[in-house]
């Protein structure tokens, strides 16, 4: 596909401007962040990062054939090169991205979900509802990234703003009506989004997450209002909030008197609410109220939490105008999300699910709703992500401790810290230390699982989800949990019957 080449004036226009030495009518193929990526032609944005100064990679962006670079600096002169000081580098490049694709958000309808849990759920299933009824929409998120007739693995929840603007480009030529998509604090904070204006922003709930980065919850719960208040672009024409949370109760009553808000959840003040409520193992019902009807719920997805997703995506489609009750029979055909409550073993004496699941208040969701439908024991294979929030490790241990029957702690993504330091940290959540094991070895704590589990058990096997990888250092290794699980099960079958 041939993405638009702009001069720096167009790219720019618009863009505060501190200082500017060059030739505004160089011509600009590609806004980049890694200047490993830099090609003839390209913009470098020198933006300062978490691990390293962009500042550190002028010279190799250089070397590679940089026409332009935006830094908080002034460079040296030099012929062909022209130097563009901002006061905000990527505030900056977010607009300066709109403009190199020629504003492709204003022509689509964008739906948004935030959160810290459901947000790959909503996001697919409004995605699925609308598309159930012939439109095209594309999809951002954890997952994958659809684009209008093409589709490929995500590799972040909210991309960097300029591939976020060449995926929207690329969706208004494959003719999508609009976008649903993930918005993550990483995004908001890093001002991937700034300037984007959403139709439909919701938000799910909120609990302790990515506390390594934000440092505490409130700054954390800012974070997540920032789009909602307006502070990183247009507010958004409606913001659907479940009512039920308390920091969405929070937020909803810190949005202005004129905004146009759609509470959702159980509780009397939620325009699209839920009553009736019938949670089952294999199957879930309940009557969904709005703003002038009514209908029923069937769906396979499990749990409350599930339900208050279906609400937020209820809320998230009639905020844009589609007719709910026209949308209540495609919820029952939706398969489910990878690596969300999947379930894997099929014909297995025991039940095994995966799921995504890495926070406490996510384990205590997903276990509870298996507490619930498992007449045998509770079994649990979960570990802690390395180089992040360490104080949510024996949060989290202490959750798995609340519900289940026996417990293996094992890696998940150990990154650059050693797996011992990580136990110790999820130790100190340990009450009852006869119902857990410690390994290392993520495929061995899968088998030793899988062995203990009998006939009316449920096993979860918890962290990584639709994660095809382990990442140790600086590299990244192949480890999918539901391949790793089945061809567990086929080896121990082949041991069953010889």
């Amino acid at each position: 596909m041939n993405y638009p080449v702009s001069s720096l004036q167009d790219v720019f226009h618009g863009v505060p401007i501190l200082e500017f030495s060059g030739n505004w009518k160089t011509p600009a193929n590609a806004l980049v962040l890694d200047s490993r990526l830099v090609r003839d032609g390209a913009v470098f944005f020198a933006a300062p990062g978490t691990r390293a100064d962009g500042a550190k990679f002028i010279g190799e962006a250089l070397e590679r054939g940089a026409s332009a670079i935006v830094s908080t600096e002034t460079g040296l002169p030099r012929p062909s090169l022209s130097w563009i000081r901002v006061a905000d580098v990527r505030k900056a490049l977010a607009a300066a991205s709109l403009n190199f694709y020629k504003h492709p958000e204003k022509k689509l309808r964008i739906a948004a979900v935030t959160g810290t849990n459901g947000k790959t759920t909503v996001s697919t299933l409004l995605r699925h509802l609308l598309q159930s009824e012939g439109a095209v929409w594309g999809l951002i998120g954890t997952v994958r990234y659809e684009l209008g007739g093409h589709s490929c693995p995500a590799h972040r929840t909210t991309p960097e703003a300029p591939e976020l603007c060449q995926m929207f480009y690329r969706m208004v030529e494959a003719g999508c009506e609009g976008c649903a998509m993930e918005l993550s604090s990483h995004a908001i904070a890093q001002d991937r989004v700034d300037g984007l204006g959403f139709e439909s922003l919701a938000f799910t709930n909120l609990s302790r997450d990515h506390i390594d980065y934000h440092g505490d919850m409130e700054n954390y719960f800012q974070t997540k209002a920032r789009p909602f208040l307006g502070l990183c672009g247009p507010a958004p024409k409606t913001s659907v909030i479940n009512v039920d949370d308390p920091a969405g109760l929070r937020l909803a009553g810190m949005l202005p008197p004129d905004a146009n808000v759609l509470l959702f959840g159980e509780s009397k003040a939620a325009q699209i609410r839920a009553t009736k409520v019938r949670l089952r193992a294999d199957r879930s019902a309940f009557t969904v109220s709005w703003p002038g009807g009514s209908g029923e719920v069937g769906t396979t997805l499990p749990g409350a939490y599930n339900m208050s997703n279906i609400l937020c995506v209820l809320a998230l489609a009639h905020s844009i105008g589609r007719d709910i009750a026209t949308l209540l029979p495609a919820i029952s055909a939706f398969p489910g999300v990878p690596g969300r409550i999947e379930r894997v073993g099929e014909g297995w004496p025991c039940r095994i699910f995966v799921d995504y699941a890495h926070t406490d208040d996510a384990l205590k969701n997903a276990l509870s709703m298996l507490r619930a439908i498992t007449p045998g024991r509770l079994l649990v294979v979960f570990g802690c992500g390395g180089n992040r929030d360490r104080g949510k490790r024996p949060a989290m241990t202490a959750a798995v401790q609340e519900y289940v029957d026996f417990a293996w702690a094992t890696s998940d993504n150990p990154r650059k810290e050693p797996q011992e330091q990580i136990f110790d940290d999820m130790r100190k959540g340990v009450s009852m230390p006869e119902k857990i094991e410690f390994i290392e070895d993520r495929r061995l704590a899968i088998s030793q699982a899988l062995d203990a589990a009998k006939e009316g058990d449920s096993l979860l096997i918890a962290g990584k989800g639709h994660e095809t990888y382990q990442e140790f250092s600086d590299i990244r290794i192949p480890f999918d949990d539901c391949q790793i699980t089945r061809e567990l099960l086929e080896l121990k079958r082949l041991r069953i019957v010889l």
